[in-house]
């Protein structure tokens, strides 16, 4: 057999529920192997058409999803409103979510991993691809951070675009200089204190409650183009801002906590959202 392969193909930048770590933020590097009997142009399948076809399946089947292990046990949802499930952790908190189909990818698993979201992948992309490919291999992986990083989770209800759904995120690096030098303790710090975190808009907050257990939740509400999203989440779980939680203001909320801390040093923040890309701010 043949085949083709092209690595870091695209990245997929997207949320998903864990038992314990309840909405994770992650990115995902794509690697992408076709394996089958060449074609009239002596070709396994053209290069010209792997961004186009696959690149655009992958994009739009996972990017700026949620992902739901449908198996999981915890999981509470009623077929006839399928737009909305509450997620029991197993600390004993939930999560409860809303938004239209297209913002979430329901998975046949019991929880979410590279292998699983690769079949996925992989079924939808054999649907679309010419007869002579007869064998599709998705690799999923991590990029790899030398350094600290966060995971995080956050919805920019303004964007016309797929970052509009409320529970997208991205693995993300953070580099802080203080004084043109690199402060790998402040980007552990707040590497630490961003762990699996929601970045929340303050003027999305609709409603904050206690439930009878004590645990304080906080509830976000909007209405985009795509339609009308919903997540309520445990407060302990989320990092407010008062702006939106684009990541340039990300960059400058950190550098602004940071001078605050330091008023007489010179702070650079280079935040990343996800692979290859974020925002600068210097204070």
């Amino acid at each position: 057999m043949n085949h083709l392969f092209v690595d870091n193909l695209t990245v997929i930048d997207f949320a998903y529920l864990d038992a314990s770590r309840g909405l994770v933020g992650e990115s995902w590097i794509v690697d992408v192997v076709l394996g089958g009997e060449l074609d009239d142009q002596g070709m396994v399948f053209d290069f010209s058409n792997v961004k186009r076809t696959i690149k655009r399946v992958i994009d739009e089947r996972v990017d700026h999803r949620l992902v739901i292990p449908r198996a999981y046990k915890g999981l509470e949802w009623n077929e006839d409103e399928p737009d909305s499930f509450t997620w029991h952790l197993t600390d004993g908190t939930r999560i409860l979510h809303r938004s239209p189909d297209e913002a979430v990818v329901w998975l046949s698993s019991d929880r979410v991993v590279p292998s699983a979201v690769a079949r996925l992948l992989e079924q939808e992309l054999r649907a679309v691809l010419p007869a002579n490919v007869t064998d599709v291999d998705i690799a999923l992986r991590e990029d790899v951070i030398e350094g600290a990083h966060y995971h995080y989770v956050h919805g920019l209800k303004k964007h016309m675009g797929n970052c509009q759904r409320i529970a997208h995120g991205h693995r993300s690096p953070i580099r802080i200089d203080r004084n043109e030098h690199r402060d790998r303790d402040l980007e552990n710090q707040w590497a630490k204190r961003w762990q699996d975190i929601y970045v929340g808009s303050e003027e999305d907050v609709t409603q904050r409650w206690v439930a009878e257990d004590g645990t304080a939740y906080v509830t976000f509400e909007y209405e985009a183009n795509q339609g009308e999203f919903a997540l309520t989440l445990p407060e302990n779980r989320v990092y407010m801002l008062d702006s939106d939680t684009t990541v340039e203001l990300i960059a400058a909320h950190i550098a602004g906590q940071l001078k605050s801390e330091f008023p007489e040093d010179a702070i650079r923040v280079k935040a990343y959202e996800g692979v290859g890309k974020g925002a600068i701010a210097s204070r």
